[in-house]
C-alpha cells in the first residue's frame, strides 16, 4: 500500500518514515470506549475471519483526548510498533476506527501500512442516506448490513422511510389495522399474489440500537398528509369520501389524503408519533408532505367548513395549518420536525414554526427559500446526483428510472449553494442521498444502486471543499471498491 486512499477524504495526512507491520490485524488494547472497541473487532472477524488477527506484537491503542466541542473530530497515528486512534467521544473513536477498518480491509495476510498522522473532522453534521421500505420491503437483516457499510464512509444518518401509499410498515398498537390491511398490497407483476411485510417491535429496537453502535442516528419518517392510501384502506373514515380506498397496487401521485376537515385524523397521528417517540431517541421526526393534491379537499364539505372556520382561501393553506399542528405535535414529544420542500408552499397565515426543518428535494431553490426564511435545510436535490434510485449512467440495460445521476454529479452536489450568504450557509446541516424502491424488488438490486454513488455523496459532505479532487477520488475509488468487495457488497462498476 503506497498511499491510504481513503474515503471520505480526510482533513489532513502526515506521512512518515517507516511501516507499521503486524502477522495479522493486532487487538485493541484494554482501555477506554470498549463498546467501539467490540464492534471493530466484530467488523474486521466478519469481513476476514479469526485468522485475520495477529498472534505477535503489535497493538492498536484508544485514548480520549479533551476536545468537548469536536464530537466526531479524531487522530490516527500509525508508528512502527503501534496504532492509536484519540478522541474526545465515542463518535469520534468510531469514525477513526473506519478509517483504520478500510486500511485493514486493503491489505492480505500480513499487515504493513505506511507511518502517518490522519486528523480529521467532518464539513457537516448532517451525512445521511434515506432507504424507502414502503414501495419495497427490505428485511432488518439487510438494513443492518448496509447500515454496517454505510459507517465506513462515515454515514451517521438513516432516514428510514415506513409509510406511504403503497405500505404501511410500523406497528402502532391503538390501530391494529394499520399493518393487517395498510401493509399488504396487490403485486402486479404476478397476479393473485401480494407483497408485504410489516417491522416487529423487536426488529425495530434491534435495527436502532445496531445503527447506534455504529453511531448512526436513525430518523424515521412517516408521511402525511398526503401518500396516504395505506392509511385509507384501513381506516377509510379518515379520507374526504369514505371509500372504498385500497393500498396502491400503482406507483405515482394520488388524490386521497387525509381529510384535513376531520378531527378524527389526529387521535391517528398522536398514537403514530407516541410510537415514534417510544421506538427512536432521535431527535427528529420526518413528516413528509411532499406531492398532496387538493382534489379532495376542495369538494370536502369538511375540509369546506374547517376552512371557513380558519379563515382560509383556499385548500392548498391547509397543509400549512396541518404541518403547523403535526410540528407542535412532535414537540410536546421533545422531537423537531423535517419536511420535504413542499411544507413551505402556502404559509402566509400559518407559518412554519422557525425549529421545522425542510429537506430540499425538488432542486437547489427549497434550500435557498427556506435559510433565507431562517430554517435549518438538508441538501437532497433530485437531479444533481442525491436520487439513487435514478440510473447510474444512461444505459437502457442499467437498473433504475426516472433519470441518470452519476458519481460525478453526486460528488460535485453542494449543499451551500452561491445564493446562499453567511448566515443562509450556516443554516445547512447537511445532505443526504435517497433511495426510492418503486423499481429495486430486492435488497442486492438496491446495494448496486447505493454503491459507489453514495461513497461520493459521503465524500461532498464530509471532505473540505477546497480538497475535493474527482480524479484523485476516483484512484481512491477503484481501491475502496476492493474494500467492499470484502463486506459482500454488490457494486455498480463501468
Amino acid at each position: 500500500m503506497s498511499n491510504y486512499a481513503i474515503i471520505p477524504h480526510p482533513a489532513s495526512i502526515e506521512y512518515l518514515s517507516g511501516n507499521f507491520q503486524c502477522s495479522g490485524i493486532p487487538r485493541i488494547a484494554d482501555g477506554a470506549f470498549q463498546k467501539e472497541a467490540a464492534v471493530f473487532t466484530d467488523q474486521i472477524h466478519t469481513a476476514l475471519g479469526d485468522e485475520a488477527f495477529a498472534r505477535d506484537t503489535g497493538v492498536i491503542r484508544l485514548l480520549k483526548r479533551e476536545n468537548p466541542s469536536a464530537e466526531e473530530s479524531y487522530r490516527l497515528e500509525i508508528r512502527p510498533d503501534e496504532i492509536c486512534v484519540s478522541a474526545a467521544a465515542g463518535t469520534g473513536i468510531y469514525r477513526g476506527l473506519q478509517t483504520l477498518r478500510q486500511l485493514f480491509l486493503s491489505g492480505c495476510g500480513n499487515v504493513s501500512i505506511p507511518c502517518g498522522i490522519i486528523e480529521d473532522q467532518p464539513r457537516f453534521p448532517w451525512r445521511g442516506f434515506m432507504l424507502d421500505c414502503s414501495r419495497n420491503f427490505y428485511s432488518a437483516g439487510f438494513i443492518k448490513h448496509l447500515l454496517d457499510a454505510l459507517s465506513l464512509q462515515h454515514i451517521n444518518i438513516f432516514h428510514w422511510h415506513l409509510t406511504d401509499d403503497q405500505g404501511w410498515r410500523l406497528p402502532v398498537r391503538q390501530y391494529p389495522l394499520l399493518t393487517e390491511i395498510g401493509s399488504r398490497r396487490k403485486d402486479r407483476r404476478f397476479r393473485g399474489e401480494y407483497l408485504g411485510g410489516i417491522y416487529t417491535d423487536a426488529e425495530i429496537r434491534d435495527i436502532v440500537s445496531f445503527a447506534a453502535d455504529r453511531h448512526i442516528e436513525v430518523v424515521p419518517e412517516v408521511d402525511l398528509p398526503g401518500h396516504t392510501s395505506s392509511v385509507l384502506a384501513a381506516y377509510p373514515s379518515l379520507g374526504c369520501t369514505g371509500g372504498p380506498y385500497q393500498v396502491e397496487d400503482r406507483f405515482g401521485i394520488f388524490n386521497e389524503v387525509l381529510c384535513a376537515g376531520n378531527d378524527d385524523i389526529f387521535p391517528l397521528v398522536e398514537a403514530v408519533f407516541d410510537t415514534l417517540a417510544a421506538y427512536f431517541p432521535s431527535r427528529y421526526v420526518h413528516i413528509g408532505g411532499d406531492e398532496v393534491r387538493f382534489k379532495r379537499w376542495a369538494e370536502c364539505p369538511k375540509c369546506n367548513k374547517r376552512l371557513a372556520e380558519l379563515g382560509l382561501k383556499k385548500p392548498p393553506q391547509l397543509q400549512s395549518w396541518l404541518t403547523s399542528r403535526f410540528a407542535q405535535m412532535l414537540k410536546q414529544r421533545g422531537k423537531t420536525a423535517i419536511g420535504w420542500d413542499e411544507v413551505l408552499e402556502n404559509t402566509g397565515q400559518f407559518p412554519l414554526p422557525e425549529d421545522l426543518v425542510v429537506m430540499s428535494w425538488r432542486g437547489l431553490e427549497g434550500g435557498n427559500r427556506a435559510t433565507a426564511q431562517g430554517h435549518r435545510v438538508i441538501m437532497a436535490p433530485q437531479h444533481n446526483g442525491c436520487y439513487l434510485d435514478h440510473k447510474n449512467f444512461d444505459d437502457p440495460d442499467e437498473p433504475g428510472h426516472l433519470g441518470v445521476n452519476t458519481i460525478e454529479q453526486g460528488y460535485h452536489m453542494e449543499a451551500v449553494t452561491p445564493d446562499m450568504d453567511e448566515a443562509a450557509a450556516s443554516l445547512v446541516l447537511g445532505g443526504q442521498g435517497n433511495l426510492w424502491s418503486e423499481v429495486i424488488y430486492a435488497g442486492k438490486i438496491a446495494e448496486y444502486m447505493i454503491f459507489p454513488r453514495i461513497c461520493a455523496i459521503a465524500e461532498t459532505l464530509w471532505s473540505d471543499k477546497k480538497s475535493k479532487d474527482i480524479e484523485d477520488f476516483f484512484r481512491r475509488l477503484a481501491i475502496h471498491q476492493c474494500r467492499l468487495d470484502k463486506l459482500g457488497v454488490l457494486q455498480c462498476r463501468k
